[in-house]
C-alpha cells in the first residue's frame, strides 16, 4: 500500500528540515491526504483503462468490462476476451493491445507484482515492459500502491510547476533540473511529490510569500 498519513507527515517533516522552502509551503497549505492504491494487476489495468478519458468514462468502461468478460481483476479474463468483446466494453484497438500486454506479462510470470525488484529503477524497468505503461504510470504505481518513499516523478508537469513555485523560481524548471533539485531531498522524494500535487490543488492559496 501507499504512504500512510503518519509516514507522509513524518517524511514531510524530515524534508522540511532539509529544505526550508518546503517547511514554509507546508505551513501555508497544510499536509496532504495520503494517495493509496491497491497493489497488483487490477490497479495497473485501471491505469490503462483511465488513460486519456475522464474518471466517469473510465468507470463506465470498467462496469461494461465486468459484464462482458467477468472478473476484470483476473488477467486470464482479459487474455481470453475477444477483440469484439473488448471493443464492446469501450476499449480502443490501442488500449486492447495494452490490456493484453499487461495480462500476458502477468499470466506468463514475466511480471510478478508481488515481488518487483527492490531497486526503484529496476522496478520501473519491469513495469514499463508492459505496452501502455510509461515511466510516469510506473512511478505513480510504485508510489501509490507500494509506498516506495523515494519515487520522484520529475516528468510530471504539476510537480515541475510546484517545485518552481515552492523554491521561488521565475520559470518552471525542466525535468532535468527538477531531478537535480531533488537530490538533497532523498529519501523523502515520494512525500515531496505528493505534497507538490497537494500544493498545486491549493491554487492561489499556495502563492509564495
Amino acid at each position: 500500500m501507499g504512504l500512510s498519513a503518519e509516514r507522509l507527515r513524518a517524511d514531510l517533516d524530515a524534508l522540511a528540515a532539509l529544505e526550508p522552502a518546503f517547511a514554509a509551503a507546508v505551513a501555508r497549505v497544510g499536509y496532504p491526504e495520503p494517495r493509496i492504491r491497491d497493489r497488483g494487476y487490477a490497479t495497473l489495468l485501471r491505469t490503462i483503462v483511465g488513460q486519456q478519458v475522464s474518471v466517469k468514462a473510465a468507470d463506465a468502461v470498467w462496469r461494461k468490462l465486468e459484464t462482458i468478460v467477468g472478473d476484470p481483476t483476473d488477467p486470464h479474463a482479459i487474455a481470453a476476451a475477444t477483440d469484439e468483446q473488448l471493443r464492446a466494453a469501450g476499449f480502443s484497438r490501442q488500449k486492447s493491445g495494452y490490456a493484453r500486454s499487461l495480462a500476458d506479462e502477468v499470466t506468463s510470470g514475466r511480471l510478478d507484482l508481488d515481488i518487483l525488484p527492490e531497486d526503484d529503477e529496476d522496478a520501473i524497468t519491469a513495469l514499463t515492459r508492459v505496452k501502455g505503461i510509461g515511466r510516469w504510470s510506473a512511478e505513480v504505481y510504485l508510489l501509490f500502491a507500494e509506498g516506495r518513499g523515494d519515487i520522484w516523478p520529475a516528468g510530471d508537469l504539476a510537480v515541475q510547476i510546484e517545485v518552481g513555485r515552492i523554491l521561488g523560481h521565475d520559470v518552471r524548471p525542466s525535468e532535468k533540473l527538477t531531478r537535480e533539485l531533488s537530490e538533497t531531498w532523498r529519501p523523502y522524494r515520494g512525500a515531496a511529490a505528493i505534497f507538490t500535487w497537494h500544493h498545486y490543488g491549493a491554487g492561489a492559496d499556495a502563492a509564495p510569500v
